[in-house]
């Protein structure tokens, strides 16, 4: 995928997807379909010049030849680069040197690109530091495209806040039903709103998803469109409803039909369905020029995300700014790809796990909906980097 230019339509993200998308982590995981490359010895580096393994957090990396990277010479490399490029403006210690090098080679061919990698870098397969597995979950994360009001107004009702004055991190707050109920928790976010939607199922997904791109209407009517980023939560834990749904024997399954077909059927019990999620997060308006809106929000690196390059991981097993080869086959998409480590996320722990940022509006909407599926992940390391 790469990195999309100007806004090219509609900022309108169908329920579909962003439901869909919230429901992922809901429904019953499918058989792995991958073509896994099994770690063999072949695939080893020669032992006389090989490193050792290295463990971080709850995960060991295995050194390997770059022979044991599928796809490796058949990648893109250059879409990949315009997310190193960024990663590169907040680096950390380990990447602060090859920083200008990586600079240097963004104008480079891409034959010059795959052998720097070769020349300074060492790949590491990713392993479970429990029990040594190589595979994991990769799922996708989008952010969504809505329509919003300044004031509320018929048919724009529901608020998105900033973070009250007396939020303290680490500390829980009001939980989203008595944000709804509770009158204190009300006059503390007066004064708080940014902008109103029209659906407070919008509203969780948006928060869910952590960042969106809004255009909102204007008092005096005229429209602009912004970026609500992820400004902090109210403390309490990420319940997914439609487990709730499930564990209640409800529905069978979590699909988006089966969500919809329930929504429809109990119109009454749409507020039951969400505070079953307590978590609220807030948020803060960002101007979006023409620039910014090539790239996605900023992630937990600090810079902003690459549609189809960046991934969200565990930042315990891989370090924010790390280069990470990533294998993933199964029916909605087929990867194998580089990839820069440039997020994370409540749901995102593990040695081998990752969750795709797939970009902005409808098919990246639907692609987060649907993805759940196997994954392998190597790690690119600078050489002589213990």
């Amino acid at each position: 995928m790469t990195v999309p230019g100007l806004i090219r339509r509609t900022l309108a993200v169908s329920m579909t997807a962003i439901l869909a998308a919230v429901l992922v982590a809901c429904g019953t995981p499918r058989e792995p379909t991958i073509a896994d490359v099994p770690p063999s010895s072949a695939a080893r580096p020669d032992a006389a010049t090989s490193p050792g393994a290295i463990v971080r957090g709850n995960s060991r990396w295995q050194p390997v030849a770059w022979s044991e990277l599928p796809g490796f010479e058949a990648d893109a490399l250059f879409e990949a680069w315009n997310a190193w490029l960024k990663s590169c403006e907040r680096p950390g210690p380990v990447w602060a040197p090859l920083c200008p090098e990586v600079r240097r080679l963004s104008i480079g061919s891409e034959a010059e690109q795959r052998q720097w990698l070769q020349d300074r870098l060492q790949p590491y397969r990713v392993e479970t530091l429990q029990d040594g597995s190589a595979n994991g979950l990769l799922t996708a994360y989008f952010e969504p495209e809505l329509q919003a009001q300044r004031l509320p107004g018929p048919g724009f009702g529901v608020p998105l806040y900033q973070p009250p004055a007396n939020l303290k991190p680490g500390q829980p707050w009001f939980s989203r039903q008595e944000i709804d109920t509770v009158a204190a928790a009300q006059e503390a976010l007066r004064g708080r709103e940014i902008v109103y939607l029209s659906d407070p199922v919008q509203a969780m997904v948006l928060q869910i998803q952590g960042s969106g791109r809004i255009r909102v209407t204007e008092p005096d009517g005229s429209v602009r469109l912004v970026r609500l980023a992820y400004a902090g939560h109210n403390g309490h834990p990420y319940q997914s409803i439609g487990r709730w749904l499930l564990d209640q024997g409800e529905l069978r399954d979590a699909s988006w039909p089966g969500i919809q077909a329930w929504l429809q059927r109990h119109p009454q019990r749409v507020n039951e369905l969400l505070w079953r999620n307590p978590r609220v997060v807030f948020f803060r308006e960002e101007r979006l020029t023409d620039f910014d809106a090539a790239f996605g929000p900023k992630g937990a690196q600090g810079v902003p995300l690459t549609p189809g390059r960046s991934i969200a991981v565990d930042p315990q097993s891989i370090p924010y700014g790390t280069p990470v080869w990533l294998a993933s086959g199964g029916p909605q998409i087929a990867l194998q790809r580089l990839v820069l480590a440039q997020d994370t996320g409540s749901a995102i722990r593990g040695a081998v796990r990752a969750d795709y940022f797939a970009g902005w509006g409808e098919a990246a909407g639907e692609l987060a909906g649907r993805l759940k599926q196997p994954l392998r992940l190597w790690v690119l390391w600078p050489k002589a980097q213990p």
